[in-house]
């Protein structure tokens, strides 16, 4: 009809949350089929799927990273994350706190990180009772609040979407980031990054933990530092590309491998501090020596393939104080004959960079050669990247 109609109205299926809730099944009635977690996979495996643009979830049950399975699946279908209602804490006085935080991790940063295009708080503005309804939710908070008289109070929401809308510009791109954070709470620096149409970078970071954290922030060869207070949300933007001339794109770490000696901590606190971890694309995971740093210590990163790599980065990620003091680099196509790209390396800080010349090298490595009886070596990421910038 839509098409003999000759219009260009774009069909979004699903429309629901991220993962089934066991309660909409429990209450499915006996003549109806029940709802199912891939519902939209069987859309798009019918004759409808031709009619559809897009899927749409809500963020009421679940975690974001269903987004990005369903993205893997269908990467050419838009995914819009088009409703989320915040709600009264059992505490109203943690009302702002919990929404700021929460919709942060979830839908700020944890959609977009996820391939949503969009953010959208199901309630635009509502009175201190959380009305007008009829029934439904009685708990439900807005972007606004309305009242009492005609008082107007911006709740969590308008300050969370604010970190966005303010600053990212329409026709944006998200770009790579890494992101020590998760949507589960793990008390460290979660991020988001976008391109925005006039070449500036906007960085949305959000601190989960209830003390205040430094970070550093690097692009190209230009980096800063900042101290976020505990539970807050700031964002940052800079001009410009500051990769230079030729910008760099950053390589996914698919079917990336890596050893290293030690091979983790034999300390029960961290065994599972494995260099696996270095090269996981998870920057809240990491390698960790687990002893004092030590000449002949090593990590070694496999790419999988031979790669043109004009930069490698080892970051530390929050443990900013287990850079390598003194180090080798080398580069190898077969992981016998090896280059020394550098020889007398020291290291500074969160981010060792190592510049390449581009040509094609399938693993790096990189040597301890500077004792420090009193630090552990860790690598939370490694980041290999090639010349051509491109969209994340």
């Amino acid at each position: 009809m839509l098409q003999a109609a000759h219009l260009k109205t774009q069909i979004f299926g699903y429309d629901h949350n991220w993962q089934e809730h066991p309660n909409d099944v429990a209450s499915t009635p006996p003549d109806e089929t029940g709802d199912l977690n891939d519902y939209p996979q069987k859309v798009l495996d019918s004759p409808a799927a031709k009619w559809i643009s897009g899927i749409a979830f809500h963020c009421y049950y679940g975690d974001p990273s269903a987004m990005t399975t369903f993205h893997n699946e269908h990467p050419k279908l838009q995914i819009f994350m088009d409703e989320c209602s915040g709600s009264q804490s059992t505490d109203p006085a943690a009302t702002f706190s919990d929404t700021l935080k929460w919709q942060s991790r979830n839908l700020e940063i944890g959609s977009t990180r996820n391939w949503s295009s969009t953010v959208i708080n199901w309630n635009l503005a509502l009175d201190p009772a959380g009305g007008p309804h009829v029934g439904g939710c009685g708990t439900c908070t807005g972007i606004v609040t309305i009242g009492p008289g005609g008082a107007v109070t911006p709740d969590a929401e308008y300050y969370a979407l604010g970190q966005l809308s303010r600053f990212v510009q329409p026709g944006a791109v998200r770009i790579a980031s890494t992101s020590f954070g998760t949507t589960g709470w793990n008390g460290e620096v979660m991020d988001v990054a976008f391109r925005n149409p006039d070449g500036s970078t906007v960085l949305v970071a959000h601190n989960e933990n209830d003390n205040a954290q430094a970070f550093a922030v690097q692009e190209g060869g230009q980096r800063f530092t900042y101290t976020l207070p505990g539970d807050s949300l700031a964002t940052f933007v800079w001009a410009g590309n500051l990769a230079g001339h030729h910008p760099l794109r950053q390589v996914a770490p698919s079917g990336w491998t890596a050893t290293a000696s030690p091979s983790g901590p034999a300390n029960p606190c961290c065994t599972d501090d494995i260099a696996a971890h270095a090269v996981d694309g998870d920057a809240s995971t990491r390698y960790s020596t687990g002893q004092g740093q030590a000449p002949g210590q090593y990590l070694q990163a496999d790419f999988g393939a031979a790669i043109p790599a004009r930069r490698i980065v080892f970051d530390t990620g929050t443990s900013t104080s287990d850079y390598p003091r003194g180090y080798t680099a080398q580069t190898s196509t077969n992981g016998t004959n090896w280059d020394t790209v550098l020889a007398n390396g020291h290291g500074t800080g969160q981010f060792t960079t190592i510049g390449l010349p581009g040509r094609a090298v399938r693993y790096v490595r990189m040597t301890l050669t500077t004792a420090d009886p009193g630090d552990w070596w860790s690598v939370a990421d490694v980041r290999a990247y090639v010349t051509g910038g491109s969209r994340s």
